[in-house]
């Protein structure tokens, strides 16, 4: 039986997403229990993030002129890299390090340079009609992963059963991160080669699109200065420093988030055909910011929750949509550069404002992250909307 490209990448995207579910959730409670501070925890975020920016922009060049399942392969054993390094490394300085250089992603979301070089396969991969479903799927399977992988925080907690302590725990969680590198290798080798020819390798990675894509950074890169506030690293912080919360308890609540923004993608699909892959994106987010900046000012725990959790059934529904309309506004040599520009400056962005979360929570602000996140976003989606609402992907300009 054939197996599409595609389906290889589905199951690429759930390892990944998988082991960065779990490892967005325990990075905090690993620094903290090797004795470092919520500003440390902060930077070290910020670090990640602007490492992968980096790493990104070089895959953005490369994408336009090389065989994308290469990169892919490399991607992957660096990842294998950074988890065994994160599992036998305590020094800070050299976790610093890593984080810069390396996969770990305190996000557990789309900043990743696995992401560009993905999108621009499956766009290859599916007709326009078919395109936002495709990505609809992508983000699905991505999101069950981490669901799940969020429920698997909770692991080093169950391993104590056995004598082992809570370190040694996350520890061996890293070492599951190395080899779910592997795994994902093991599926980009199944990925067939396409290497560009002297007539189809473009004269500049950006075209005739660079002034869309400029304009489409500049703005996802405010939506993600304004996520960094509360990425699910930060967000696990606020929520074990505010409420007490039990690494297990954040498993739990982590998975069921995860739950629902996956059932979110179909929905998001089914939406964008009937108001546009534009209102899709806008008229879902403004409502999730408005749950989260309730949340921040929620007087118990089952109340911030359940208003975290109508965040989480709402606020990915555009990235499906997101993903889908950079493919569909760009040429398809600009693909993988598009993709990957449009990440660059929200790598960029997302990784100023965990440093800046650090410094309100060292400060006793707690709250304030959440508000700021919230307000940030709703100006981020009623830009776009003035922006982009006359700028159409050709499967809605029949």
């Amino acid at each position: 039986m054939h197996i599409q490209p595609a389906s290889f990448l589905f199951a690429a995207r759930a390892l990944r997403d998988f082991g960065d579910a779990y490892v967005a959730v325990l990075l905090p409670v690993y620094m903290l229990a090797l004795g470092f501070t919520p500003l440390q925890v902060g930077v070290l975020a910020t670090a990640s993030l602007l490492g992968s920016a980096l790493l990104t922009i070089g895959i953005g060049f490369l994408g336009a002129r090389r065989d994308h399942r290469r990169l892919l392969l490399a991607a992957a054993g660096l990842m294998f890299a950074t988890g065994a390094a994160f599992a036998g490394l305590q020094e800070y300085a050299l976790l610093l390090l890593i984080a810069f250089a390396g996969t770990v992603n305190p996000s557990a979301g789309s900043v990743s340079i696995f992401v560009p070089l993905e999108h621009a396969v499956l766009a290859r991969e599916a007709p326009a009609s078919e395109r936002t479903q495709m990505f609809a799927r992508y983000s699905f399977v991505g999101a069950i992963a981490a669901a799940l992988g969020g429920l698997a925080a909770a692991t080093p907690d169950h391993l104590a059963m056995f004598g082992l302590d809570r370190l040694d725990g996350i520890r061996a969680m890293f070492v599951l991160y190395a080899l779910l590198g592997v795994l994902g290798a093991v599926l980009y080798a199944r990925i067939p080669e396409r290497e560009a020819t002297p007539e189809t390798k473009p004269a500049a990675a950006l075209g005739p699109s660079r002034h869309v894509v400029i304009k489409l950074a500049m703005l996802f890169s405010l939506d993600a200065f304004a996520g960094g506030f509360v990425i699910p690293s930060l967000l696990a912080l606020w929520l074990f420093e505010t409420f007490n919360l039990t690494l297990s308890q954040a498993g739990t609540f982590f998975f069921w988030s995860g739950l629902l923004s996956a059932a979110s993608y179909p929905v998001a699909a089914r939406l964008s055909r009937r108001i546009g892959l534009i209102n899709t994106m806008v008229f879902t987010h403004i409502p999730s910011s408005i749950a989260l900046m309730l949340a921040a000012v929620a007087p118990t725990l089952p109340v911030a929750l359940g208003l975290l959790l109508t965040r989480a059934a709402l606020s990915q529904m555009d990235v499906p949509a997101r993903s889908s309309y950079v493919m569909a506004v760009v040429t398809e040599t600009e693909r993988a550069a598009a993709a990957s520009f449009t990440s660059v400056p929200r790598s960029l962005a997302a990784a100023i404002s965990p440093t800046l979360a650090g410094l309100l929570f060292a400060a006793s602000l707690r709250a304030w992250p959440l508000l700021i996140c919230g307000v940030l976003k709703i100006g981020y989606d009623l830009l776009v909307l003035v922006q982009f609402r006359h700028i159409k992907p050709p499967e809605e300009q029949t």
